[in-house]
């Protein structure tokens, strides 16, 4: 095992790290730019080192030497910024240094999306109708004419992300330009390449990743699917696991194949095989996540497995010591992703200084933040700076918890979008589990509230009212006017 592993990553997944490694006695080095200097995660590190270099988080070689000067033997890159850098990994490999996560070679071959799934088609899995080739933001009149053999509607999708950023949907040819140019500009910011290529899109359907994990002697385990067709801006709002709509032939029909993929590619570590379920439950592959997931804690609930020590035992080349029956997937789990940004103000980004942050507590819950009272949320960063996981032994008893820690949060001096996972929770669809990828393009905030709401909000805007208009006037209280107390201080006559 290592003895010091330096965190490549910043936020609420550098203090999840970390505190694993405490658990297993492994020291750690955080990094950090000044715009994080108060944040939690360089507060609990053993060592923490500021980046000082304009590239930041992604400066290659400023990260490895750091690495080298601290002694660290492994680096962990949590997720985004360097986890499927396949020459980031080669250089690691090069200086000695671990990697915590998949081989080059493994995430250059999932990196390519269409060479992915063109892979997966010949050996016999079912995947969407695609293109078979990335177009550069030259080649409109190609993508048009690609666009109309694969029928609309359609997605857009960054050649180098799959999807996030650089995806966009495209329901009707008039909408394809735009769309296009769109994905482009955020798959080039994001990832570095403006190449993009199309999707046949699945609508009504569901979208469904498995979490599996894979050590190096060829055990592959599976910790149960999530659901995270409850999206925006195609990242994940509220993910649950086990999936409500799937019946139980149809969930392990979903298991076996994401395990038999990731034999397929050849997969080590933490990975998430993706799938698009349709309405008659066929299942679409569509990519390999080769790293951890922002919803990994929900499979963590549902399995009690620490998938982040899996990952450092694995990267030590140490074998999984376990087989899929010794793993007992029990109850329900779901997770909400806390963003600071204002739902009422087209989800305007709220960087800023928490002036409170009170988290939720009790049985089945779980928070993961890099926030504290008086700590300031960067504007810099994707807005997520807290994670709500909650179980439940069934699917009631977690939508109720959720809904209580929910309103169990104390949060001032920023906007969140904690009133839009209020409105998803109580939602009639969501409620009966029968949701969609459809379901995050209602305008889920301008619905009518419900009367208690009415009422609650009445007596704030009341109580409001009061405190503004009242005004402190002098007074003599009465007593004083009848002159008691003159009289009780003349002298007897």
């Amino acid at each position: 095992m290592f003895n010091k592993v330096l965190i490549a990553n910043r936020g609420e997944i550098a203090v999840r790290i970390i505190r694993t490694c405490r658990d297993m006695g492994l020291q750690t080095v955080a990094l950090y730019e000044q715009a994080d200097l108060g944040s939690l995660h360089v507060r609990l590190s053993d060592e923490s080192v500021p980046l000082t270099t304009e590239a930041g988080f992604t400066d290659h070689a400023a990260i490895l030497q750091i690495a080298r000067e601290l002694g660290a033997d492994a680096i962990h890159p949590g997720y985004g910024f360097l986890a499927e850098e396949p020459s980031f990994i080669r250089e690691c490999a090069e200086a000695g240094i671990a990697f915590v996560g998949p081989p080059a070679e493994v995430v250059a071959t999932l990196h390519d999306k269409i060479g992915a799934q063109e892979r997966a088609r010949e050996a016999g899995f079912t995947v969407p109708r695609h293109s078979g080739r990335a177009y550069g933001p030259e080649e409109l009149d190609e993508l048009r004419a690609e666009a109309e053999r694969i029928g609309y509607p359609l997605v857009v999708k960054s050649v180098s992300g799959g999807r996030g950023s650089g995806t966009r949907l495209v329901r009707s040819a008039d909408q394809l330009e735009p769309m296009v140019r769109q994905a482009e500009t955020a798959a080039a910011a994001v990832f570095g390449s403006p190449a993009v290529y199309l999707e046949q899109a699945i609508l009504p359907s569901h979208y469904v990743e498995v979490q599996l994990l894979a050590d190096s002697h060829g055990t592959i385990v599976h910790l149960g699917e999530r659901d995270g067709s409850i999206q925006r801006n195609n990242q994940k709002l509220l993910e649950e696991s086990p999936a409500p709509y799937l019946s139980q032939t149809q969930r392990e029909n979903i298991w076996r194949l994401a395990i038999e993929l990731a034999r397929l590619f050849g997969c080590q570590g933490a990975c998430s095989v993706e799938f698009v379920v349709d309405r008659d439950g066929q299942p679409y592959f569509t990519e390999i996540k080769a790293r951890i997931q922002v919803e990994h804690p929900v499979s963590e609930m549902v399995s009690q497995i620490d998938i982040v020590r899996e990952q450092l035992r694995i990267a030590a080349g140490e074998p999984l010591g376990y087989k899929q029956s010794d793993i007992q997937l029990r109850g329900w789990a779901m997770q909400c992703r806390i963003n600071a940004e204002d739902p009422w103000n087209r989800f305007l980004p709220s960087p800023g200084r928490l002036r409170l942050f009170r988290a939720p507590g009790g049985p089945g819950v779980r928070v993961d933040t890099y926030a504290y009272s008086s700590c300031d949320i960067p504007a810099r960063y994707d807005p997520v700076f807290a994670k709500l996981a909650v179980w439940g032994e069934n699917r009631f008893e977690c939508i109720m918890r959720t809904r209580r820690a929910l309103e169990d949060f104390a949060i001032s001096g920023i906007q969140t979008n904690l009133p839009l996972h209020q409105r998803v929770i109580s939602a009639a669809d969501f409620l009966r589990g029968d949701y969609t990828t459809e379901f995050s393009r209602r305008p889920l905030l301008d619905a009518l509230a419900v009367e208690e709401d009415r009422r609650n909000l009445a007596v704030a805007a009341a109580i409001a009212y009061a405190a503004r208009n009242a005004v402190a006037r002098a007074a003599t209280p009465e007593r004083v006017l009848t002159g008691w107390h003159r009289g009780a201080r003349k002298l007897p006559e």
